[in-house]
């Protein structure tokens, strides 16, 4: 938990929670001004991110979260300071500054000043120490397999944590790159058995392949590497000429794919051709690849199982084919009898051959899975027939029957169900695949010259798009990369990202996602985030590993697995066993043996029949299937969910805290009311506050200064305020500064107070009546007197009341809590329907309500907006970010509603609730399936009916329970939001 909201720390906090009154960052006069997002001044917002620097400290003596909060506050209150994230449980400090307001070795010497021992660690904020490395594993048929691999790599020194899916059949595995490689995972993991392929490294973030054609030779190679390297910003390069592949690995701020092309044409003079190489994705090139390898192998097995099939099913109730298929080859052994052998035998050991490796794999690492029971149940039959036929090919007057139909029919069938399975899979993961998708090919590229004016334009391939380009999106055309608009304005539908379906206006300054359509007008976007940076990669990341992740109760099957196969393998020799004893010892009557078989075979088709009609696949896929449509479906509905914990906790929450600044309400405040009770012109009043609150970047002060520009004249950026002196920002309470030599306190009533300034019943007055009616009273003191209150509103969401009646009528208890004031919070509560009400709260205090409620038996999630919530956020069993776009505070919650929208919390809750049912449901199938078939296939009906199952018919009755557990969970990509958020959304619409 606490890493959690230690890495949540490190985003952009441009969305902090406004539950606060003021920013708990300080900002100091002699710091530098922050260019305003609205004109679109990248190159400022640029220099602003590039001017900050992060320090990474090893805390030593730190027990709880008071010393945590103890060394949080210390650091905080350094001049300089930007933002400060600490993680009890690593340890650990991370510290956003100003170097040229703060060094490091000052941060440390506070720290150590508090108490604790803190060292600096050089290397790891610039250099993960953990990276993240996908595996595709082949071979894999249960749980068994998938949690033998598991345990063999999280038992390895330098995995922090390996997650296996068998779904996906891919492996993520969390590991430190100086103890062990990606190479070593590959060989531990084909040492338990299974073949493993490299999808990705964690480390090839800014990595490119280029296809180079052309005749290379050894000083040809040397001459690239060497031009390349000498880019700046190119950190590795890599040429194989065999492929003729060139891996650049660089530096995105400073270089690009469109350099190294350029560079490799003019050192080559026309001689190579140079192209990004062209790769699939490895989950699709995989799965592809695996389809066409069960579809050759089932039309393989059809080629000669249909012919054993009718030999022995059909042609010999034939008359004609009766008597050549019974005629005698060698003493007792007949044509029919070796036709069936010479054609069962390649579907046994060359088409089958998949089943006995998996199966010696299985053994020799000390478990069973399917491959075991196929592999015994078909070597069964087989055997047993090469043992009927041998023994009437030496003897006059042996009479036997083969089961040569049954072992190859068996194999028929099963790749038959492996195929159909693998199909169904693949569309569980439609969702990524769309969404990968939505990147246009090409890219509109503008030129421009040392004027800055645009010389020329071209059309370029839009991987080969670079940080800093300009491109120009035309009406209809689709935005090739995330960006800033500098220049038109249009309207941009996001719907295929954050499920927005009405467009939004876009225009200079505003940011643009990459994989969004342009309505209509021209824009040119200046590029900020490319390739695995961007807002779609990071979707599609998140996507995939919420896939992997696995939810709780899928233990269960886990479980299960560990005892199931040894179970069902000591069921079936017992059924065998029952069947031949009770022959032997005359307890059935012999009219019950049919008569092409003898008592021994009898048993024997009873204990193969077990042994195949039981499945573990269907138990192992029913939860792992469910939560990859799942978490696809909330994509596409612009509800991120995190993996298989966020959505499991999500169907249990009985009570949603709610912040309510940027959540229940806009996030957009604006004054509505100034009342002075000293006598002050107005200009001179919002002059003195605005030079004050200009420091911080509190919503609340941004909309103090805004409306503070009408009286100086307009809205330009340029507006000239007095200086401030010893600037001080009180974490939930204000400011304190001196303006024109005179003391200002802006903020709540606790800070007047706590000041020791007395407060006129005036100004109480008018406090009080500000927030009846739902609006912030800020007093504003000068040279201690209190001279005036402004009022702030923040107008309710759409929907939010509507949203707050629905959970109710789905027994799902509303909490507000919030930092601003009583009066304000029990307005906007009334005004939503919210009982329950905590005002004036800190962050820690938000998350300590959470802890309390979970104290109380309640399953809680809290839905806040930002970074100043994370403390609640990580405490809760569910934490919901409100954020869209490039702006998923991805480590501060469990699910992210990308729309805003409060209606989505109720999207979130109710595709959980369905998901579980779906899983609920497949765990039913797959138990229920198991519990009556083996039975039956063990013959318990057989005394009462005469019915028996022969054993290729149970085979296909076990192929057959994997793809409708799949294909149950695929029915959830129909899902549908409740009909009662559609009225929701169609209020709204006709209120607009």
């Amino acid at each position: 938990m606490a890493s959690r909201g230690f890495l949540l720390s490190c985003f952009k906090p441009e969305r902090a929670s406004t539950s606060r009154l003021l920013s708990p960052r300080p900002r100091y006069p002699s710091m530098p001004k922050y260019p305003s997002k609205k004109d679109g001044d990248v190159e400022a917002l640029l220099e602003e991110e590039e001017s900050r620097s992060t320090a990474l400290f090893a805390v030593v003596g730190m027990t709880c979260a008071a010393c945590a909060g103890s060394v949080e506050k210390a650091v905080k209150r350094l001049p300089g300071i930007y933002d400060a994230a600490i993680d009890v449980l690593n340890d650990r400090a991370q510290v956003v500054f100003y170097p040229a307001f703060v060094s490091e070795e000052q941060i440390r010497e506070t720290i150590e000043d508090v108490g604790f021992e803190a060292t600096l660690l050089q290397d790891e904020p610039k250099q993960n120490s953990i990276l993240t490395c996908r595996l595709h594993i082949k071979g894999m048929t249960c749980t068994s397999c998938s949690s033998t691999i598991e345990s063999a790599l999280n038992s390895v020194q330098g995995v922090r944590k390996a997650i296996v899916a068998l779904a996906t059949e891919e492996a993520e595995i969390r590991y430190d790159p100086k103890i062990i490689s990606p190479t070593k995972l590959i060989d531990l993991i084909e040492e338990t058995g299974f073949e493993s392929t490299l999808i990705s490294t964690g480390e090839d973030r800014n990595r490119i392949h280029l296809k180079i054609e052309g005749n290379i030779d050894e000083r040809n190679v040397e001459m690239l590497k060497t031009s390349l390297e000498a880019l700046l910003g190119v950190e590795e390069v890599n040429i194989d000429v065999l492929s003729g592949k060139i891996t650049v690995s660089y530096k995105p701020d400073q270089t690009g794919p469109r350099n190294f092309i350029d560079v490799i044409e003019a050192i080559s003079v026309g001689r190579f051709r140079v192209s990004i190489y062209p790769e699939e994705q490895g989950r699709e090139m995989n799965r592809k690849k695996e389809i066409e390898q069960y579809f050759h192998s089932f039309l393989w097995s059809l080629v000669f199982t249909i012919p054993v099939f009718l030999t022995s099913m059909v042609f010999m109730y034939i008359p004609y084919t009766k008597e050549g298929l019974d005629k005698k080859v060698v003493n007792m052994l007949t044509v029919g009898e070796l036709i069936r052998f010479i054609l069962s035998t390649p579907v046994q050991f060359i088409i089958g051959w998949r089943f006995y490796t998996g199966s010696y794999k299985a053994l020799k690492r000390g478990s069973a899975n399917m491959d075991v029971l196929i592999a015994l149940g078909t070597n069964a039959a087989y055997f047993y027939s090469l043992f009927s036929i041998i023994r009437a090919s030496t003897s006059k007057d042996f009479k036997g029957t083969d089961f040569f139909e049954t072992s190859s029919m068996l194999i028929s069938f099963i790749i038959l169900g492996k195929y159909l399975e693998i199909l169904a899979k693949g569309k569980t993961s439609e969702a990524i695949a769309k969404l990968m998708d939505l990147t246009p090919d090409t890219a509109t590229l503008l030129i421009y010259d040392n004027s800055n004016n645009i010389t020329n334009e071209r059309e370029i391939d839009s991987r080969l798009i670079q940080k800093n380009d300009v491109i120009k999106v035309l009406p209809g055309s689709k935005v090739a990369s995330d960006g800033f608009v500098i220049w038109g304005q249009s309207y941009v539908n996001e719907s295929m990202i954050t499920g927005e379906s009405r467009p939004v206006a876009k225009r200079k300054g505003d940011k643009v996602i990459g994989g969004t359509v342009n309505e209509n007008g021209v824009l040119h976007v200046r590029v900020t985030h490319v390739g695995s940076e961007s807002a779609l990669s990071q979707i599609v990341r998140l996507v995939e590993s919420a896939q992997m992740a696995k939810a709780p109760v899928q233990k269960f099957a886990d479980r299960i697995s560990k005892f199931f196969v040894p179970l069902v393998i000591a069921l079936a020799f017992i059924t065998w066993l029952a069947w031949f004893l009770a022959a032997k010892f005359n307890t059935y009557p012999k009219s019950w043996i049919p008569s092409s078989m003898d008592s021994f075979q009898l048993a024997l088709q009873f204990g193969i029949s077990v042994m195949v009609i039981a499945c573990p696949c269907a138990l192992g896929l029913a939860t792992p299937t469910a939560v990859m449509v799942a978490t696809g479906v909330g994509a596409s509905q612009g509800v991120l969910i995190k993996g298989g914990q966020a959505l499991e906790s999500a169907h249990k929450v009985n009570c949603i805290v709610f912040d309510k600044t940027g959540t229940l309400t806009s996030g957009k405040p604006v004054v509505v009311r100034t009342k002075l009770v000293k006598n002050m012109p107005l200009p001179e009043f919002y002059e003195i506050v605005a030079a004050a609150e200009i420091n911080s970047e509190h919503p609340l002060a941004k909309a103090i200064v805004q409306y503070a520009k009408i009286f100086k004249g307009g809205e330009e950026e340029t507006q000239v305020w007095p200086a401030v002196q010893d600037f001080i920002s009180v974490t939930g309470r204000g400011i304190k500064a001196t303006v024109k030599n005179k003391s200002v306190l802006i903020g709540n009533k606790t800070l007047i107070l706590e000041s020791g300034i007395e407060i006129p019943d005036e100004a109480s007055e008018i406090l009080a009546e500000s927030e009846q009616m739902a609006q912030t009273g800020i007093m504003v003191a000068i040279g201690q007197e209190v001279v005036g209150i402004i009022g702030i509103s923040d107008l309710l969401k759409p929907g939010a009341k509507e949203v707050i009646a629905l959970l109710k009528s789905m027994n799902v208890e509303s909490i507000m809590v919030t930092g601003d004031n009583w009066g304000t919070a029990n307005a906007i509560a009334r005004e939503v329907g919210i009982e329950n009400v905590m005002a004036e709260a800190k962050p820690e205090q938000k998350a300590e309500k959470v802890k309390e409620l979970q104290m109380e038996g309640k399953i809680v999630a809290m839905v806040g907006d930002g970074i100043n919530d994370s403390p609640a956020l990580v405490s809760a069993d569910v934490g919901m970010a409100i954020g869209a776009g490039t702006d998923i505070a991805i480590e501060a919650a469990d699910i992210v509603l990308m729309k805003s929208n409060l209606e989505d919390v109720i999207t979130a809750i109710d595709l959980s609730r369905k998901t579980f049912f779906r899983i609920r449901l497949n765990y039913v199938w797959a138990l229920g399936y198991n519990i009556v078939g083996i039975p039956i296939a063990a013959g318990v009906f057989f005394p009462v009916s005469g019915f028996r199952l022969p054993p290729w018919v149970a085979g296909a009755a076990m192929a057959a329970s994997s793809v409708s557990v799949v294909c149950c969970s695929l029915l959830l990509r129909y899902y549908r939001r409740p009909g009662k958020l559609e009225e929701i959304v169609c209020s709204e619409v006709r209120v607009g």
